[in-house]
């Protein structure tokens, strides 16, 4: 999914461009490492000390030059305004963060803000047109009944967080400037396989992200997708 996003990302940008990037609760640090290795200067920001110290170890095991790419902020998303300057980065980051806001519209506002002119605002949530899909795939039928009521949804960490729907958040984009641009359906074919599931032989591998990276850029299938992936651009 990171090569995916990647590539989703830097298609906005001439080849070569060197970018400005803030990632916004960057978990484990996945995305950030692999734009630094790109060639990208990367801010990281989160919340979780835990985390923040499991990236910190990562990136101690990377060469000299990727690590003065890669600056980490312990900070929360909704706060950026306090951290950064208008107008400081090409590119900012919001995977997986969302489903943990209420009100996920002052945090966008505060995120396009820092965005630069023609810069990208990257946004993946879980897609809650699609949420019955996976309980009713995996035959759990309550779970599934439930989806189509309600937005909230329990996670693989047992955790009760929001799905978000893409007619919403184009709106919302729309509003802070920062207009719908592109946007794609992440994990079709693959929402069911297990955290730890061993990834396939490499030229299976090759096949089954062709697959994801078509299906996640043709209708009718990105809409059921068990992400969305949407890329808003700063006026």
């Amino acid at each position: 999914m990171a090569r995916q996003l990647e590539e989703q990302i830097t298609a906005r940008f001439p080849v070569g461009q060197r970018l400005r990037v803030l990632d916004v609760g960057l978990g484990q640090g996945t995305q950030a490492l692999r734009l630094a290795r790109a060639g990208h200067k990367v801010t990281g920001l989160e919340s979780d000390p835990t985390m923040l110290a499991a990236v910190r170890a990562s990136l101690a095991g990377e060469p000299a030059g990727i690590q003065e790419r890669v600056q980490l902020i312990e900070g929360d998303g909704r706060d950026t305004g306090v951290h950064f300057p208008a107008g400081t980065f090409d590119v900012v980051l919001c995977h997986g963060v969302l489903m943990y806001v209420d009100e996920p519209d002052p945090m966008l506002a505060g995120l396009a803000r820092v965005l630069a002119p023609g810069g990208l605002l990257s946004v993946l949530v879980r897609n809650a047109d699609a949420l019955a899909l996976r309980p009713g795939l995996s035959g759990d039928w309550d779970t599934a009944m439930t989806a189509f009521d309600t937005p909230r949804y329990k996670n693989r960490l047992g955790l009760t967080v929001r799905a978000d729907r893409l007619a919403a958040l184009t709106d919302t984009l729309t509003g802070i400037g920062a207009p719908l641009h592109a946007w794609y359906g992440v994990r079709l074919f693959t929402d069911l396989a297990a955290d730890d599931a061993v990834p396939p032989p490499v030229e299976e591998l090759t096949r089954l992200l062709a697959a994801e990276e078509r299906a996640g850029r043709t209708d009718p299938y990105r809409a059921v997708a068990a992400l969305l992936h949407l890329c808003g651009v700063r006026g």
